[in-house]
């Protein structure tokens, strides 16, 4: 299920103003890819370029390929829309639907997706939150709304929702900001199990989170406040934080800016 992304020249704009500029990486499928950099350096921009989230900003648009294995997502005659069942996000705030019961979020994308019967909804929604890892905590209150559980627990039901339509690949945009602790450490195991059905990328300003869950980890900068944000280097995890080839990485993982 999982897939490998191949982005090459990609460039993201908000009108007239650049972004992001020429990025080109692999993220290799059943891996955890983590982006860091300091605030305003087009992180979450990028991760939105690679399910065509970022043109639904008005003035939003991209240059250069994002290839989901062979098939290029910006390609003539691609459909966003089904881009976007082959790439989930998860986003900074939990966002369940609010006037929906537990059951009702996990299966809203299966609904729109297609006809399905009461019983393989059942089946795809157990499946889904025992894989979001939610299963025992509210299998006893399905139809009571989401928007009544805790903030930890409205993250996973989110996630659970968003890999209930089977994606390849799974994106975050920083899922743990808004979370305690105790939320934050379920959420970080949670992506290292799920990591063995889908690729995921995943925002986070918690460099010690993006050490404990990433494989390989992308330190993105910009030159100047105004100037668009660029890759400064990728590699993996455990070099990235004790050996990176490039000063500026050293610099902000240091501390000594960001």
């Amino acid at each position: 299920m999982a897939k490998r992304i191949d982005v090459s020249g990609l460039t993201a704009y908000y009108g007239t103003h650049k972004a992001i500029e020429d990025i080109s990486m692999t993220v290799e499928p059943r891996s955890v890819t983590a982006f860091i950099g300091p605030s305003g350096c087009g992180k979450s921009t990028f991760l939105r370029t690679l399910n065509r989230m970022h043109e639904v900003t008005p003035g939003g648009r991209v240059e250069g390929k994002v290839l989901l294995d062979d098939e290029d997502l910006y390609g003539a005659g691609i459909d966003p829309v089904s881009v976007r069942r082959e790439v989930g996000m998860v986003f900074q705030r939990p966002n369940p639907f609010p006037t929906m019961s537990i059951f009702d979020n996990v299966a809203a994308g299966l609904r729109l997706n297609g006809n399905y019967k009461k019983s393989e909804l059942q089946d795809v929604v157990e499946k889904s939150l025992k894989g979001a890892n939610l299963w025992n905590e509210v299998k006893d209150r399905l139809n009571k709304p989401g928007s009544g559980l805790s903030g930890g627990q409205q993250q996973r039901l989110c996630i659970a929702r968003a890999i209930a339509v089977e994606p390849n690949v799974l994106l975050m945009d920083e899922p743990c900001s808004a979370l305690d602790p105790i939320s934050t450490l379920a959420i970080e195991d949670l992506i290292g199990e799920l990591k063995e059905r889908f690729t995921i990328v995943i925002v986070t300003h918690n460099m010690q989170q993006a050490a404990r869950v990433s494989d390989r980890t992308a330190f993105f900068n910009l030159a100047a406040v105004g100037q668009p944000g660029k890759l400064i280097e990728i590699d993996d995890t455990e070099r990235i934080f004790s050996n990176p080839s490039v000063q500026a990485t050293e610099d902000y993982i240091s501390g000594r800016f960001g």
